[in-house]
């Protein structure tokens, strides 16, 4: 295979930035119309956070998660259950020569964020901060 000599290799090239938004807005809103046959994805509000392509576009990692992260292996369950059904609305909605295969993993960034805010705010962290600001002052006085 070809190397892109457009691309450094170190992330996703901008077709599948492009075509990852594309099939997150796509998958929002099929599940906020509810036009899924399924009575539980029917049910649930879920967030579909991100999307990350393959480099050959035929694999698309969906990032989701259900309203207050309440019934989340229910919604993953009710969601791999439908994913052909998803993959034919996303092929349709979208001009590409083949429909990705859907593949749903929980979006765990807001857990990470809280468990980032918890950490920082730990007092041990806190005076680690503030040592280190009164360090980089007594250098500027120097």
């Amino acid at each position: 295979m070809a190397a892109n000599r457009f691309s450094s290799g170190s992330g996703p090239s901008q077709r599948q930035l492009r075509v990852g938004e594309l099939i997150r807005r796509t998958l929002s809103e099929i599940l906020q119309r509810g036009e899924v046959h399924n009575h539980t994805l029917r049910a649930m509000s879920i967030t579909v956070g991100e999307v990350r392509v393959s480099a050959d576009l035929r694999v698309a990692t969906v990032y989701v998660l259900p309203l207050g992260g309440k019934d989340a292996d229910e919604a993953m369950v009710a969601l791999n259950r439908s994913k052909g059904e998803l993959r034919h609305h996303v092929g349709k909605a979208m001009k590409l020569k083949f429909a990705p295969e859907l593949r749903f993993m929980l979006d765990e960034t807001f857990d990470r964020m809280d468990e980032t805010r918890r950490l920082l705010s730990d007092e041990r962290v806190q005076r680690d901060i503030a040592k280190r600001d009164d360090e980089d002052d007594d250098q500027d006085l120097g």
